[in-house]
Formats: C-alpha cells, structure tokens, sequence
C-alpha cells in the first residue's frame, strides 16, 4: 500500500518525505487555506519536495463548467498533480469529461459504494472514501472500503482506491489488509505507526547493558573524523 500525507504544511511533508515512505500528498481547501499561501504556488512547491509522488489539489467550483474550468488549469501546473473532485452530480459530470482528456482525477467525499461504483464507470483516477467520517456518525467505515474492494474485483475497474480520513494504525493496517491501493493520513497518524512501547523498553534495556559493557570492552565505533569547512 501506497502512503500519502493528507496535509498541506511544508515542515510536515518534509519531515515525511525525509523517511523515504512517503508516496504522494492529498490536500484539500481547508489544508490549504490554513497555510495562507497562494495555492497554485503552494501546490507546486509540494510537488518539488515529494517530487515523484502523486499530488491532489482540490477544486472549489460546484457547477460542471466551473469544475471543468478549474480541474484543466490545475491540471496545468505540474506533471505530478491529480485534479480533486467533490463525489456530486455535476462532479461526476465533469469527470467524464476530464477523464476522456486524459486529466487524471481523485474523486473525494466517497460514503457509499453507489458513489464508488458511479465515479469507477465515469472513469475515476482515484476513489476517496472517507472511513472516519462514517466512524463519527456511528457507522462502520470499513465496511464501505471491503464493498468498494469487492466491487472494483469483480468488474476489474482500473479505478485506485484511496482511503481517506484514516485516523489512528488500526485504520491504516485494516485498509491494508483489504487491498486498498493508498492510505492517506494526518502527520500525527503516520508517526504513530512508528510506535511500540516494547520497542522503547527494548532499545532502553540494550543501551543501558551497552553502558555497563564500556567499562570492560572500550568505545568499539571510531569517533567520526571533524568536518573540514573549507571544502
């Protein structure tokens, strides 16, 4: 499974980037806006730092023609960009459109496998279900993303699905386990992925044995050599 970093703040995408895991980056108007940034340059300066990675920077226009509008001017600012489509009628509308033009779209605001299978047909990049969302209102996110696995499997739909609004490693491993292509998380989330408490207690216990053995074995490492400044 692909991992992209749903944020649109640049120490958060560097620090993941940095990792070497980080496959691409989703944003949306609320990410963006909280970084008080003009977005076309914003958006291309994430694309520069994640640089191979796929980068999905969202329309605001909720009508077809100015959804077409502004999915074809996005399209334009760099080869890694993926145009962002809110799952509505005249989204869906337009997505046939960018689709047969070769525009690549990710199709956002999914909570049902009806929509899923509609933007699938409509010829969709992506497919973003949101899983915590549904959680919030006291349904069973997961179970959409296995509906929308299953029905993608049996009619071979090219369609990749990216689960979205994962909220803490439970949701990452269980997308993972089902197939899904991509998670996306918050930064918070991803670093949780790195923690085990055994794994603290673990490295505690063997550097403190190791320091009790320096008394006997010496300092095995070579100091590293001082760094000439002038070269």
């Amino acid at each position: 499974m692909k991992f992209f970093l749903d944020t649109a703040n640049l120490d958060e995408i560097r620090q993941g980037v940095s990792f070497g895991v980080i496959d691409g980056i989703t944003t949306n108007p609320t990410l963006v806006a909280k970084e008080k940034r003009p977005f076309r340059e914003h958006v291309i300066e994430i694309c520069n730092i994640v640089k191979n990675g796929e980068v999905s920077a969202e329309v605001v226009a909720t009508d077809t023609a100015g959804i077409l509008r502004q999915a074809r001017e996005i399209a334009t600012w760099h080869p890694n960009v993926i145009v962002k489509v809110p799952t509505i009628p005249d989204g869906v509308r337009a997505l046939s459109v960018l689709s047969k033009e070769g525009i690549r779209v990710n199709m956002t605001l999914v909570f049902s496998a009806p929509q899923a299978l509609l933007v699938a047909k409509a010829g969709a990049y992506f497919v973003s279900p949101f899983l915590g969302r549904l959680d919030d209102i006291a349904s069973d996110g997961l179970v959409l993303l296995r509906e929308i696995m299953d029905i993608y499997k049996a009619y071979n739909y090219p369609t990749q699905v990216l689960a979205a609004s994962l909220r803490h490693p439970l949701h990452v491993v269980s997308a993972a386990r089902m197939g899904a292509h991509i998670g996306t998380m918050p930064y918070k989330v991803f670093e949780q992925l790195f923690k085990h408490p055994l794994t603290d207690r673990g490295l505690e216990g063997f550097l403190k044995d190791w320091e009790k053995a320096r008394e006997t074995l010496g300092d095995v490492f070579e100091p590293a050599p001082a760094r000439n400044p002038t070269r």
